[in-house]
């Protein structure tokens, strides 16, 4: 019967060339081979219905996948996934952020420099994460095809079949305990935003105007020569923080030595940045009498609250986030 024709048709013309003439063969001395001596189209459907849908069954004989990546490959693709893009990503920022820094020559507005490094850093992430997701992407589509052990069950992140005793080398990590990517990258934004502030402080912390939606820079509020001074140990911890960081990347929970760590860092840059506040030539003089006006105070207050102000934010800040480290060290 034409029904017959057509499904062995459909088989057939996923398969190659040189296959066709036989798979048509034998799929036809199958299907007779199932039908009864007198049958009806019912049986020929029935028949057909039990072989299946003429894609699957070609697969079959071509012994080919039908996904781009499958379940023996999908999960360790997908860990592999969350793992690099986001490492990539911060790597390109980074470098847009550096290359912008050595070329600015102080011409500019230096807040439409920001915003163009803004810009442009999210642009080169997107492309960074689309370029990791392609190759990563063709690299396991290529492996799904070359691999010809039928074995369905997915694969470890060392590709091997997974057994109990992979279990050993995995840490239990109560929720409250670990440490996201998230919370690890948003911990390396700030650490670039400060440090962006602090090297440039003398062009964008300070007065603005505007005027028509228009902001413009008029006075800065820190002496920046000052800054200059206690740049070495402000670069060192900088570094820390980055190193501390990758760090909690690679551990993915609080521990105790981490805690302790994150306590000494902390200490330490409250005490510079503390030096730093009280250092009496930090503040511009034009500044302090502007907000002194502004404000209708002295020169003496304008200076104890901010300075007062910023010891404060300082301590407290470090103060939660020691709490917070040991809090999450502690959690079985």
């Amino acid at each position: 019967m034409k029904i017959i024709e057509i499904y062995i048709q459909e088989v057939t013309r996923r398969l190659p060339e040189k296959m066709r003439s036989d798979i048509a063969l034998e799929l036809r001395s199958t299907i007779e081979d199932m039908l009864p001596e007198k049958y009806s189209e019912e049986n020929v459907k029935d028949v057909l219905d039990q072989l299946g849908n003429p894609a699957v069954l070609a697969n079959g004989y071509k012994d080919q996948p039908m996904q781009l990546i499958g379940p023996r490959y999908f999960d360790v693709y997908i860990s592999l996934l969350k793992m690099i893009v986001p490492i990539a990503a911060f790597l390109a920022l980074i470098a847009i952020v550096t290359e912008h820094v050595i070329v600015y020559s102080g011409d500019g507005a230096i807040l439409n420099s920001i915003l163009t490094i803004i810009g442009l850093g999210i642009g080169k992430m997107i492309e960074v994460g689309i370029q990791v997701f392609f190759w990563l992407t063709v690299i396991f589509a290529v492996i799904e095809r070359f691999d010809k052990d039928k074995e369905p069950q997915p694969l470890t992140t060392s590709l091997e079949k997974w057994t109990a005793d992979d279990l050993k080398n995995i840490p239990y990590i109560p929720k409250k305990k670990a440490i996201s990517k998230l919370e690890v990258f948003g911990g390396l934004l700030w650490t670039v935003i400060w440090a962006t502030l602090y090297f440039y402080a003398n062009k964008l912390l300070g007065v603005y105007e505007g005027e028509a939606g228009r902001l413009e820079f008029v006075m800065p509020a820190l002496n920046q020569e000052v800054l200059q001074k206690f740049l070495p140990i402000v670069v060192i911890i900088i570094g820390l923080e980055i190193a501390f960081a990758l760090y909690k990347l690679l551990k993915q929970q609080w521990t105790k030595l981490m805690a302790i760590f994150n306590t000494v860092l902390e200490i330490v840059a409250t005490i510079v940045f503390i030096i730093i506040l009280v250092n009496p030539n930090l503040l511009n003089e034009a500044f302090i009498l502007y907000m002194a006006d502004l404000f209708e105070v002295t020169k003496n207050q304008i200076t104890l609250w901010i300075v007062n102000g910023g010891i404060a934010i300082f301590i407290i800040s470090a103060a939660i986030a020691v709490y917070d480290g040991f809090k999450r060290a502690r959690v079985h």
